[in-house]
């Protein structure tokens, strides 16, 4: 089998769109033709090379999405061909297998155990998780990483209880989704803060009770207006940013939780006083929510389905896979406001 895919062919150059041979999947893989597919930081990052040098060029790319089971390798058990499934990065149940290896007119082209900007996918069992027939494909690729990432943050690293306030700073994709969990949380007040305005408008429609233009305002001072001298309960680092990041634990209360969501390229550092560590305060790396697919998708479903959960609001635009490159500068200029989707295939 033939399809096409969005190649990372040279760091910090557009994708390459180009056909590649599937193989047929090996012990615990899984032959999935896409519908959709999310994009995120992280796929930036790996473009613009910000942990360093990447030693798997060429490679395909993508970490969440949503698609139909063609095929199942040997030993697979969790899902079965005609499954419509949500790829996610995270490990789920299942087996993990070998990294699949396509041939194309450039040579061998890597992959991982889960890519999505690509139109059939060969899947390790451990990176799909089965959603109910016919649910919804956009919703179904945001629970492969924005959704269960940002749920995770909120619920298993800043543990935000009800009433306690909560700054997200970058109100990207996940800051988002952070910002609309930490709403179901029972969080008050929600403070966005981002550098661009189409962004905070988006986030008021998702639960935030005060925004902030950090282009156009002192962060600090705002902040102190809203919760006074002592700082936020929580406050919640999208950005990868080191200034952003010791702005942000600065801010936040003497008992509270500083969780990093986003990553700082290589051999950047914070500047952070750690001595409010040695009592009550706490600074927290998130990896992904510490999300537990198998477990965290079934329970979102249920929300989208009773109707307690919309994530219309979260995708900002969608694009076809010849405009993946678009939809890349599009995020990382600030045009877009939400999450960028790439359609693959119709569902």
């Amino acid at each position: 089998m033939k399809t096409r895919a969005a190649i990372l062919v040279e760091q910090q150059k557009p994708l390459v769109i180009e056909e590649v041979e599937v193989p047929a999947p090996k012990l615990g893989q899984v032959l999935v033709r896409l519908f959709t597919s999310g994009i995120c930081g992280s796929q930036i990052g790996e473009i613009n090379g910000v942990k360093g040098p990447d030693r798997f060029l060429p490679h395909l790319l993508g970490h969440e999405g949503c698609g139909e089971v063609l095929e199942v390798g040997e030993g697979v058990r969790t899902v079965k061909p005609g499954d419509r499934v949500v790829l996610h990065w995270r490990k789920g149940a299942g087996l993990e297998s070998v990294t699949p290896v396509y041939g194309s007119r450039l040579g061998t082209v890597n992959a991982g155990w889960v890519t999505t900007f690509n139109e059939h996918a060969i899947v390790s069992e451990n990176r799909v998780t089965a959603v109910p027939p016919g649910f919804d494909v956009e919703a179904a690729a945001l629970f492969g990483c924005a959704i269960t990432t940002a749920f995770g943050v909120v619920n298993a690293n800043a543990q935000v209880a009800i009433g306690q306030s909560v700054a997200v700073f970058g109100a990207g994709g996940i800051g988002l989704s952070i910002i609309q969990g930490a709403a179901l949380a029972g969080a008050h007040p929600i403070i966005a803060v981002d550098l661009f305005d189409n962004r905070l408008d988006l986030a008021r429609t998702l639960g935030a009770i005060h925004t902030i233009n950090s282009r156009s305002a002192d962060v600090a001072t705002e902040i102190a207006a809203i919760v006074g001298g002592d700082g936020v309960d929580v406050a919640i680092d999208n950005t990868g940013n080191v200034d952003v990041i010791a702005l942000a634990s600065r801010l936040t209360s003497a008992r509270g939780r500083t969780v990093l969501v986003g990553v700082p390229p290589k051999g950047a550092t914070a500047a952070i006083s750690t001595l409010p560590l040695h009592f009550e305060k706490r600074l927290v790396g998130s990896h992904g929510g510490e999300s537990r697919p198998e477990v965290d998708i079934p329970r979102y479903v249920r929300l989208v389905a009773d109707g307690r959960l919309s994530l219309a609001g979260v995708v900002g635009r969608r694009y076809p896979l010849d405009a993946v490159n678009e939809a890349i500068a599009d995020m990382t200029s600030g045009r877009l406001a939400g999450r960028a989707l790439i359609h693959l295939a119709p569902s």
